[in-house]
This record gives C-alpha cells, structure tokens and sequence, in this order.
C-alpha cells in the first residue's frame, strides 16, 4: 500500500506538480518514484512501502505530461540522433576511462602501444567495451605549463603515435574519445577557442567524440567546429542539463549513478526519458560494490562507465560484478534497438516486492528487463505482461523458451531471481523473428550453469612494490660537490598529495615495510651513512654527460627540450637541468658513478632529524627559496645556489621551490609512479584540479609514469647519492 502522507511535511524549495505527482527540480537526475509523495527526497523512510505497480498509471500520465512540455520549451529536435554516422552512441553500452599510463595500453621497454593486451583482458573478464576515453590529462596535468592539448601531443610518438593507437582500437571495433577540460584556463593557451584546439586534435587523430570533463552540456561551439572540419563527433559532457536544448547535440553523457543517493526503488534517469535515445554511461568510481550500480543501468537500459584505474588506483571489478557486466552488455548489445524506444515503459507489472522491471517495446519484439532489489532469493511468479495470440516468450537469463501462465488477458511468468539478481524475458510477435535470438540463447544456457552469488564480490587493492636500487661502490669521503650525510636515527614521516582517493587502501605508495599502499607514511629508520648532491645535477654538468657518452635515448622526444642547438642557453649553465626522465636521470647517475636517492634518503638530507616542515626549520619564509608565481607560462628556474639561506641541517642546498626531485620508482601490475620530492614555483591558477605542490618536508608528489617522452617535463630535476664505507 501507498505510504500515507504526513501531517507536516518537510520544507523544500516550491516546484510544480501536474496531478497528484510533483515534477522533477532542475538539479536533481532522476524522476520521482510512483507512489512517492510530493516533498519527500528519494531516500525517504518507509520508501520499501510504496505500491509501485498500483501509482505507475498515475505516474505515467503525468510524467508524458511533463516531458511533451519540456520538449516544448527546449524546442527540441532530435535530427542529429537520427544522423547514420552518429548512432553507434546509441550501442555504446560499455565504456571505459582510461588512464595512458595504465601498463596494459603501452609497454615502455618495447617502445610501443598495447592496445591488444589492454582489449583482451577486458574481453576476458568482463565482455569487452565498446568506445574508450584515452585520458592523457588529470592528475598529472600543472607539472608543469603544458595544457590539455600538449599533453596529448607528449604522448609516445607524437600525434602519429596517438593515430596509430587509435587505428589499433578502431580494428578492433572501439570508438575511442579525447577530453577537453573547461577547467584548464591557468597553463599555457592554444592560441586558439578551446573547441576548435579539441575538434582538431580529433580530427589529427581520427577519434570518434569528445568527452566533456566537469561539463553540463558541451557547447553547441563544438558541434559547429566538428561540421566545419566535416568530422562529425559524439559528445558525451559529465552530465546535461534535464531541460536544456544542449542535449539536441550530446548525444551521450556520463554521470553519477542512483546508488548515491539510495533508496530502494530504483529511479528513472530524467535524460533518458526525455530522450531515449540519448545513452548515458554512468559511473561511481570510488564504488567497490557496483551491484547497485549495475541495477540501474539495466533497469533504465543505459550504458555503464567501466572505469578501474583511477588515477592510478586500481579499483578493480570483482568476479561478480565482471560477469554481470558481461550478462548485461551482451544483452543489451542485442537489443539496441528496443532499449531506444519512445515508447519505453518503467515499471512494468512486477508481482513481487522489491522487484522492478522495465519494457522496452519495439514492432516485433518486446523486452523486460528485470531487478531484485532484496537480498535474498525471489521464486515463483515474476512478471505479469499483456498477451497477444501467437507470441512466443524467452527467458534471456537462464537460455530458454518459456510458456507463461495464461489469465485474464496476461502472461504471467515463474522464473527464479538471485538475491541481487536480474532477469531479462523477450516476447516476440507471431510470425515475426528476432536476428541472433539461437546465439543469445546459448550464452544464456551458460550463464545458468554458474550464479552470480556463487562469485566474489570482495575487493582488495592491489599489491606494490619499490623498484630496487643497486648500491654504489662505496666511497669513505664525499666526492667533489657532495655532501656526507651521518648516520643516525630519523623518523621517516610523509603523506601524498593527492587530490582525490580520500584514505583508500590502494592509494599513494607502499613501503616494504608496509601491507598496503596508503596515503600517510611513518617508519622509524636506522640510517646508514651516504653522500647526496650538494646542488641538483645543472644543465652545465648534464652537458658534460652528453657530450662525453653521446647519450641518446631511444625515446628522445621532448628530451632537453628546453636546451638550444644540442647546448643549455646562454645562462643556464648552473640552472637544474630539467626534461629529463626517470631513464635520463638514472644513465647520468650510472656515468657518474652515483644513483639516484632512495625517498627516505632525500627526506633525511633535507630535513635532518628533528621533523623540521621545511630545510630551514618550520617557519614558512620565501626568502629562503624561489619566489612563487602564476602566471601561465613557465618562468625558467633559479640557478641551484641562488638561495643558500634555504640549506638544511646537513648544508644540503636547492631542495624546495625550485623543481621537484626524482627518487623512487613504484610498480603495481597496472601502474608505474614516482615518488617526487621538492616542488617548484610554479603554481598554475583557475583550478584545483592542477598538480599540487609539496614543498613541506612531510609530503610527497605521485607523479604517474607512462615512458620517457610523457614522463620529461619543465618541473622535474634530480639530484645524486653515493654510498659510503
């Protein structure tokens, strides 16, 4: 029965209502349950009460009510889903974020993209994916000055080696996506309005649409910079306004699921019932347990956003939610055409409570697709739908034809739900037939053998480890330029900076002395003795490297970019030498007879033994080190002994402020980061989103690795250590 209405209801902004329903506000994604009452939120208490099937007449009306108005005022026109080489949005179900350095898309060591090994393993585990975003920005964009489009530019092998990475996804049938960031005013500019530099690097490498980053609805500038390259593109902004025309032209979007505002009926996305055509892709990135997630998407038939590396954190799919997203996807690929409906009806007749099913019409055949909000087991009858003479009915879920009850003019089905579970039945017309029906079925005979329950749904993070460093020879005094740093005993204290990942387990870096990666660090160390750098190595004495070795590494793009004619500037002889790699930094370091510092060893040099914030002590002074700036284009950094008053407790000079610092390298099975100390004076504005800086002695920059090209940049230097006897 209908939750009564209570004798005060909660106060919250007027809205308008249409019958006995209140209409959607502005904000909000999703429509209100049938049987809620007006004024109450989606979670509200007692919403397990609510007769869904006995309010959805009612609900029904009002809302085609609402949505021919909306439409109305939007002066909607869907031509441009109707365009040919536009509709592969509408059967882009999986979709998926991801990260240029995850280690599956491109090997370092072998000098080339991987775009087999990335595909296969998702095919593996969860189906595959339908179109991908090549994110190449965030987190590691405001290292240094380089904007969004530089990025991808500094992408292994260029341009061309981006297009050859695109042509690998395109054989194998995924479109692939390129970001614009709206937020990305405070690096260095284009030239250029942002949606003719985003349109042409699509067209420079052939994908397919752009994803709009913290977008409400990609510009209509956009739209018009694709037709004037004759590039037609699909839009897919983090979200669209529910009543604004932009969704004419962002024939996708992606966003956040139901499951984060709770509840236990499942609601109607806004966007797909104003547009069903429009597929939303949605995500919950941080969500371990995706099964509420996974609810929606079939119950609105939408896409899924199968995002595991966040940032470089490994939020992987469970057994279970892998191969419910395969179950889905397949299905839903199948019946593309019914999932777009106009005439698409949310609950549909469940029999029983805390089931929820949805049919998606279409001339010949007809589609339910069905949820089991409970957590146990539903058994006996499921499904009432209206019966025509001739009809056959299939179980999709369990690969067989079934014959239904008849009564009363209705089918009414008997089938088993799973504690959490789905459910899917097709109904085709007499006489008529639905293409690839006989494969569908036989995937469906095999998922019955194996029940969703019967796989884990337990997440973990994945293990990391430190990349080893091998010993010097040992030197009994300090080389010239080096200084001895004691022996002693030093709390090792650090935590990452990273924007986003709150505590997780799986974020930052893990120690050998620690289980997990996490974001705040201490460790009680026992020192051994060594000599560190007194100054971070200079262009002058990396010159010198160069022009004794003839060094040159294989993957040279960007390498010393900022040098001229082979050679540091005029000037810039005793400035830190920067557009080096990890690679880079650890061939002079061999020459030299040297190795880079352990994180710990250079946290020790700056810092000394009393936990001091900064080398000097713990006052903040900028006297003692380059002043900050932040304009958007980087200034060249100060010569390494320009601030002597900012030496640490051991006559370590140039530590903070000036360029961050390389130490130690740190792998998991999809991640290579580096542990950068230091900071520089760069401070990027317009956005929060840019690389923070780290210049207290407590804390660490993650930068994510990829290879030499992506990994140099203007910000980075290095400094040396030699063991000592």
């Amino acid at each position: 029965m209908n939750d009564a209405s209570p004798k005060k209801k909660p106060e919250r902004a007027p809205a308008a209502q249409i019958g006995e329903y209140q209409l959607p506000h502005t904000l909000g994604a999703h429509l209100p349950t049938p049987g809620k009452m007006p004024g109450w939120p989606m979670n509200n208490i007692g919403q397990w009460r609510v007769d869904v099937a006995g309010a959805v007449p009612a609900w029904l009306r009002d809302l085609r009510i609402w949505r021919h108005e909306h439409l109305i005022r939007m002066g909607y026109d869907g031509a441009l889903y109707e365009r040919e080489e536009l509709r592969w949005s509408q059967r882009n179900y999986v979709h998926a974020q991801m990260m240029v350095e995850d280690r599956y898309f491109y090997d370092p060591e072998a000098g080339r993209y991987t775009v087999d090994r990335y595909l296969d393993d998702l095919e593996r585990r969860f189906g595959g994916i339908d179109s991908v975003l090549v994110w190449y920005v965030y987190p590691n964009i405001g290292i240094d000055d380089r904007n969004h489009v530089e990025l991808a530019r500094a992408l292994p092998g260029g341009i061309e080696g981006f297009r050859s990475a695109v042509a690998d996804f395109h054989r194998r049938g995924v479109k692939v996506f390129v970001s614009t960031m709206a937020w990305d005013n405070g690096t260095r500019g284009e030239g250029i309005p942002d949606w003719e530099a985003t349109v042409r690097l699509a067209v420079e490498v052939g994908a397919d649409g752009i994803n709009g980053d913290t977008y409400n609805g990609l510009p209509r500038a956009f739209l018009e910079a694709s037709e004037r390259a004759k590039h037609p593109l699909v839009f897919q902004p983090e979200s669209v306004p529910y009543a604004d025309e932009a969704l004419m032209w962002n024939l996708q979007s992606w966003g956040k699921p139901w499951s984060l505002d709770g509840g236990f009926v499942p609601p109607v996305s806004k966007l797909k019932w104003l547009e069903p055509r429009h597929l939303i892709n949605i995500e919950n990135r941080w969500g371990r347990d995706r099964t509420d997630d996974l609810q929606y998407m079939f119950f609105n038939g939408i896409g899924y956003n199968a995002w595991e590396n966040v940032w470089g954190i490994w939020n992987g799919f469970t057994p279970r939610a892998a191969e419910t997203l395969r179950r889905l996807a397949t299905i839903s690929r199948a019946f593309s055409p019914l999932l777009t409906s106009a005439d698409w009806e949310p609950y549909a007749r469940a029999l029983q409570q805390g089931a929820f099913a949805s049919m998606f019409p279409g001339p010949d055949a007809t589609l339910w697709t069905i949820v089991n909000r409970n957590e146990y087991e539903l058994g006996g009858e499921q499904l009432a739908v209206l019966h025509r003479d001739g009809r056959r009915y299939y179980d999709l879920w369990s690969g067989i034809e079934i014959t239904p009850r008849l009564e009363g003019g209705d089918a009414i089905f008997s089938r088993a739900l799973e504690a959490k579970g789905f459910g899917a039945v097709l109904a085709v017309e007499a006489g008529k037939t639905a293409p690839g029906l006989d494969a569908l079925l036989a995937k469906g005979k095999a998922w019955s053998t194996t029940s969703l329950s019967s796989l884990s749904n337990q997440w973990d993070a994945l293990p990391q480890r430190i990349v080893e460093v091998a010993p010097t020879p040992p030197a009994r005094e300090a080389p010239p330029g080096m200084v001895t740093i004691p022996a002693g005993e030093f709390d090792f204290v650090v935590s990452g900076i990273e924007i986003e990942g709150y505590t997780w387990k799986g974020l930052d870096f893990q120690y050998p002395w620690e289980s997990s990666a996490r974001r705040a660090h201490r460790h009680r160390m026992k020192m051994r003795s060594f000599h560190v750098d007194r100054y971070p190595v200079t262009n002058s004495e990396y010159a010198r490297f160069v022009s004794e070795t003839g060094y040159r590494p294989k993957d040279a793009l960007h390498f010393l970019r900022d040098w001229a004619d082979g050679r540091p500037r005029p000037g810039w002889e005793k400035k830190p030498v920067t557009w080096v790699s990890l690679e880079d930094a650890r061939a002079y370091a061999a020459w030299a007879g040297k190795r880079l510092p352990r994180e710990w060893e250079w946290q020790y040099a700056a810092q000394g033994t009393d936990g001091r914030l900064y080398p000097w002590g713990n006052g903040w002074e900028l006297s003692r080190m380059p002043p900050k700036y932040t304009s958007r284009e980087w200034l060249p950094p100060a010569d390494v002994d320009a601030h002597p008053s900012g030496a640490s407790p051991f006559g370590v000079m140039d530590l903070v402020g000036n360029v961050w610092q390389w130490t130690d390298e740190f792998v998991d099975e999809h991640t290579r980061a580096a542990a950068i100390r230091g900071g520089t004076a760069y401070q990027p504005q317009t956005s929060h989103w840019y690389f923070p800086q780290a210049w207290q002695l407590d804390q660490h920059g993650k930068l994510l690795l990829m290879a030499p090209s992506r990994d140099r940049s203007a910000g980075i230097g290095f400094r040396c250590v030699v063991d000592a006897e």
